[in-house]
């Protein structure tokens, strides 16, 4: 009977060597597009909860012939009702939804929670212009008490600048429907006009 040898053959150390420079290289180039993946996730999912609140307070109002606003968990909210002494938060600190039996735009005593929505991740922001600088109000018809817009970035380099695929706009027509904000030069960023003759896009966090 004869027998066989059998060499077991590894990998040379320039192999191991050439092997690992390519792994870190493929790393290397995914972890820039994960992020990116990441990053448009987290800002649909924010934009589409923050528009789902609004949707739920215009639908509520409707249903139960009542105002009902969307206010950031400031003072004047539920979440820090009577607290007077709290202040100075914005919107990507979490928001309320409740009946404003006064259409004030205030949480007070006979005023119903709705619901909480928590806040943000610590990079993203979430601004409303003037018009919804801390809330907004439907009534019974679920017509909105304003116009106007909000702005949700990703602005973990602090500058306040929307830059590509880091920002959502949000608008809230004069009969209180709401939509996102366009991208029709596709450039990454929302634009605030969209004419025959002309697109600008937004240019700050902070509108």
């Amino acid at each position: 009977m004869s027998k066989h040898s059998f060499k077991t053959q590894g990998f040379t150390l320039i192999e191991l060597v050439m092997t690992m420079a390519i792994a870190g290289i493929l790393v290397s180039m995914a972890i820039p597009s994960f992020n990116s993946i990441l990053n448009s996730s987290r800002l649909t999912n924010y934009a589409n909860d923050f528009v789902g609140a609004l949707n739920l307070a215009r639908s509520e109002a409707v249903r139960r012939g009542v105002s009902v606003t969307v206010r950031n968990i400031d003072n004047y909210s539920y979440t820090h009702f009577g607290n007077i002494a709290f202040s100075g938060v914005n919107w990507e600190d979490g928001w309320d939804v409740f009946t404003d039996i006064d259409d004030d735009g205030k949480y007070e005593v006979g005023d119903v929670l709705i619901r909480t929505y928590v806040a943000l991740n610590p990079v993203y922001t979430l601004r409303g212009n003037n018009n919804f600088a801390n809330f907004i109000r439907y009534k019974p018809l679920g017509t909105s008490n304003n116009i106007g817009s909000f702005v949700i970035c990703n602005n973990s380099d602090g500058l306040g600048i929307p830059k590509a695929n880091s920002s959502r706009l949000i608008i809230v027509d004069n009969i209180g429907r709401i939509r996102m904000g366009l991208d029709t030069n596709k450039d990454g960023i929302p634009n605030t006009n969209n004419t025959a003759s002309s697109v600008s896009n937004i240019t700050t966090c902070t509108p």
